[in-house]
């Protein structure tokens, strides 16, 4: 059975629950990654076109490459006739260039190239069409259910769509499996060869407003509007937040601005507790100790809202009586932090000690126990 212990094991004052962002986009998501917390979620997981958002996937599965050794950042790569041929944006790339893997990144980042997406497609996957299939694979193996890709750029397209949520998702693999190559984002001017410098400036409205913005990837079409995968770190909390659907370039500059101001103004970090904090004990079965204690394995801490302070509810959640035998540093029950207004929390908690089963006579008592326990039960089920 599922053994709830102490229902207010934690009191803490926080604010009560606020009003969600009222954002101008059609969709939006807004995630803090060091707290493992959602803090805004607007449609965020329709299906919607992604625009060149969708590029990041492209660069997911280039930065793969890099980490598998099948490519290196001096890796040249052939320019076909297609890629020279796309419009939008573009490093303006033809087929006398063998432009570097990290050329092609810088051009995808900074200048939005289409040409760039449709290089480094082909030269995973031989043509555009397989190296889609591989992503809207790869996507799925990643957790986003929601995305379907037909070309590698964004280019407005039947079935091609990604929900916020997805593009929050692919934001997050970036950042936490490659650090080497997420700097990348955040350069501000860069050109190919000096051929487009009036295409030679970063699209992210709020790399240079002093925010501790530092990615990711905007996106436009007039089907999908104005659009941001974006990345803000402050002290020691990052967000990843997503907005899409924006009237103009200006709308979605002073709403990626106001998103970031929002995540780190209305919401603060609570440390409630040190790693090795024994929150409660749990009863073991067959055992040679009756008892374990429940600790935490780092410092628990939490989001909360920073005004207006109420009362942060935390409960003890495990399978009971524990079973023996229990390794010391067993995950063996969660603690489950509840803050109005926000999604629950769970963390892991382990067993303070090994456990070993125990003896004949330990046994035997707990087989005694469960007995008389199932005989107290009947006895009150024939009374009532």
């Amino acid at each position: 059975m599922r053994s709830v212990l102490s229902a207010a094991v934690l009191s803490l004052a926080v604010s009560p629950a606020l009003a969600d962002y009222e954002t101008r986009a059609t969709a939006a998501y807004l995630y803090d990654m060091t707290n493992d917390t959602l803090l805004l979620s607007k449609n965020a997981d329709a299906p919607l076109p992604p625009a060149s958002m969708s590029k990041l996937m492209t660069l997911y599965m280039l930065f793969e490459a890099l980490r598998d050794g099948r490519v290196t950042l001096d890796t040249q790569f052939a320019v076909s006739a297609r890629a020279r041929q796309m419009g939008g944006s573009t490093m303006f790339l033809d087929e006398t260039d063998r432009p570097t893997v990290e050329e092609l990144i810088k051009g995808i980042i900074v200048q939005s190239g289409n040409d760039a997406c449709v290089v480094v497609a082909e030269g995973l996957a031989g043509t555009e069409e397989a190296f889609a299939r591989l992503m809207t694979e790869r996507a799925r193996q990643l957790g986003m259910t929601s995305s379907t890709f037909v070309n590698s750029t964004g280019w407005p397209a039947p079935n091609h769509v990604m929900s916020m949520r997805d593009l929050g998702i692919i934001a997050e693999h970036i950042i936490e499996e490659f650090p080497e190559y997420y700097s990348y984002f955040a350069i501000a001017e860069w050109d190919f060869d000096g051929r487009s410098p009036s295409n030679r400036f970063n699209r992210n409205p709020v790399l240079r407003l002093g925010l501790g913005a530092d990615g990711l990837k905007t996106g436009h079409t007039q089907e999908a509007g104005y659009g941001l995968v974006g990345s803000a770190k402050q002290g020691d909390r990052r967000i990843v937040f997503v907005i899409t659907g924006l009237g103009s370039d200006a709308d979605r500059a002073s709403e990626s601005e106001q998103i970031i101001n929002w995540a780190f103004r209305q919401f603060v970090e609570k440390t409630i507790a040190k790693t090795g904090h024994q929150f409660a004990e749990a009863p073991v079965w067959m055992g040679n100790e009756t008892r374990l204690g429940l600790v935490a394995t780092e410092d628990v801490t939490v989001l909360v809202p920073a005004v207006q302070r109420e009362t942060l509810e935390a409960r003890v959640e495990y399978q009971g009586p524990i079973e023996a035998p229990v390794s010391a540093g067993q995950h063996v029950a969660d603690l489950v932090i509840t803050v109005e207004g926000l999604p629950e929390r769970r963390i892991a908690l382990v067993s303070d000690r090994e456990v070993t089963r125990g003896g004949f006579l330990p046994r035997a008592r707990s087989a005694a126990q469960v007995l008389l326990a199932r005989a107290v039960g009947g006895a009150q089920a024939l009374t009532e």
